[in-house]
């Protein structure tokens, strides 16, 4: 005897038989119709690019708060009477709250709302920056522990930011909107600089600088709260279908899913060989430029300040272009090269590394006999390592299933930061003094020491390289798994095998057969 089927609601299609009593409620078969499903979850274009719009807005305010500060580093340190050594902790501590708190708000953003946890994360760190402005001079420590608050902040955007783009847009859409949330990083870093000196510069006091970014990021969080959804996750995924959310699973879990996902461990390495270079060279290509013209003459050997203001506004303004530029040309690339490879994006940021090992290596060996070949070799060098920042994200966002991408970017931004930038500076100065104390002590042999260190990141972005082309070999299947994953809305906690694969595809075609008349 078949148990009765619920009777159709109201608006509801009469899909059941007439069974021989009159009463509806089963198939002729003698099972029930599956249950009708809700309207999938939409958005309007226009609402997509406005959020969109919103989100690289905070993202340029993010990116300006950490380096704010590099802009009146000097009045700080004069200010708090803080010495040079324990002025670079102001970073320090910066990066290490920032790393200590991505995993935080990874694990956040996988399970509660989105854009209550951004909203947080802005009041965090403008708040901080604010209530640090009023700090006495005799409590150097708490400008120290509030520039930690604003690392924690920040983390919680830089993790959660790209997966909800990740969930409003698809395919080319995404990638150009990646683009251009990417592009907002080093112009940010560019005008946190500039703002702080302009301001500190006009007013005379270099406090205003962290007063004038709370009402920056005040709009911010207006226009986020009212303009920015927070969609279902995996949502642009399932176009048609229903976007619902998917059983939870545990951090634990999640973290032993990332390991097993070949395409997200390689990339990872890949970005922190790009995070390597560019915190080594962020922290001494101002210096380096500045003793190449030394050798050449062109400026006079300051043994007390072995760096100038046109060298950091130089080499500033070749990251800010050079940033914008390779942005749009990566991106650009690994649009139009996936409609002939689908392995292209992992294969644009292998080779445009690859490409940057000899830029940087002459530029470093020419710097000594013609500066000019140097500076075109250094910007044709950051150009080439802009080409990947946008691309490496679409990576992640393709390769990872939508309940985890949160965790995934803060794994990433974690080990980017501690295998890449948080020591690429402290390795490339301990190998300079290191050669430094086998030579004579003279201003060339200075620049040498410090030109042969940064030999070191010639041969780590060969080794980035080398892991975005290991991403390639794994990008296909692990984007067919975490597709597979998002639309069949199991909690999996691994990877689909090829017996599940198969399976899926064996109970589809049952399906389909079943349907035909």
């Amino acid at each position: 005897m078949s148990a009765e089927c619920p009777d159709p609601g109201p608006g509801e299609p009469q899909s059941q038989a007439l069974r021989p009593g009159g009463h509806y409620g089963t198939l002729v078969s003698g099972q029930c119709p599956p249950a009708s499903t809700p309207a999938p979850w939409s958005l309007p274009r226009w609402r997509a690019y406005v959020a969109a719009a919103v989100l690289c807005y905070i993202n340029l305010l993010n990116y300006m708060n950490w380096f704010v500060i590099a802009g009146v580093l000097l009045d700080v340190q004069k200010f708090f009477q803080i010495s040079d050594s324990n002025a670079g902790l102001l970073q320090t501590v910066f990066i290490g709250c920032l790393l200590l708190s991505a995993p935080v708000f990874g694990y956040l953003g996988d399970r509660h709302s989105r854009k209550a946890t951004l909203s947080f994360g802005i009041l965090l760190w403008s708040g901080a920056g604010l209530s640090s402005s009023f700090i006495s001079p005799k409590y150097s420590w708490l400008f120290f522990l509030s520039r930690g608050v604003v690392g924690t902040g920040t983390a919680s955007y830089s993790t959660i930011a790209p997966t909800v783009l990740g969930d409003l847009f698809v395919k080319d859409q995404r990638t150009r909107v990646l683009a251009i949330f990417y592009i907002f990083i080093p112009v940010g870093s560019g005008l946190g600089y500039v703002l702080g000196s302009a301001v500190a510069e006009l007013t005379g006091n270099w406090r205003w600088a962290l007063r004038i970014m709370p009402c920056l990021e005040a709009v911010a969080l207006i226009l986020l709260i009212l303009l920015v959804p927070d969609p279902p996750r995996g949502a642009a995924e399932k176009q048609g279908e229903k976007a619902v959310g998917t059983l939870r699973s545990s951090w634990c879990e999640d973290v032993r899913y990332l390991g097993r996902n070949w395409s997200f461990v390689w990339s990872t390495l890949g970005v922190t060989s790009m995070a390597f270079v560019t915190g080594a060279l962020g922290f001494w290509a101002p210096k380096f430029l500045f003793e190449a013209r030394v050798i050449h003459g062109w400026q006079v050997p300051d043994f007390q300040e072995p760096g100038s203001s046109q060298d950091s506004l130089i080499f500033g303004t070749l990251t800010v272009v050079t940033g914008i530029v390779g942005v749009i040309l990566g991106a650009e690339a690994a649009r139009r090269y996936k409609k002939v490879n689908p392995r292209a994006e992992p294969l644009i940021c292998a080779s445009s590394l690859l490409a940057t090992a000899p830029c940087l290596y002459l530029a470093l060996v020419l710097a000594p006999t013609t500066l000019l070949a140097s500076y075109v070799f250094l910007a044709l060098g950051e150009l080439l390592l802009s080409c990947n920042w946008a691309v490496v994200a679409d990576i992640l966002l393709s390769v990872v299933v939508p309940r985890c991408r949160g965790t995934a970017e803060a794994l990433q931004i974690t080990v980017g930061h501690i295998l890449g930038d948080a020591g690429s500076p402290y390795l490339t100065g301990l190998i300079s003094s290191a050669l430094r104390a086998r030579r004579l002590d003279s201003y060339l042999q200075r620049f040498l020491s410090l030109q042969q260190s940064f030999l070191c990141c010639a041969f780590v972005i060969v080794l980035g390289g080398g892991c975005f082309l290991l991403t390639a070999l794994h990008l296909e299947r692990d984007q067919a798994q975490a597709q597979a994953q998002a639309q069949s809305q199991q909690p999996d906690t691994g990877t689909l095998d090829s017996k599940d694969m198969e399976s899926k595809g064996l109970l589809s075609g049952i399906s389909a057969s079943t349907e035909d008349p």
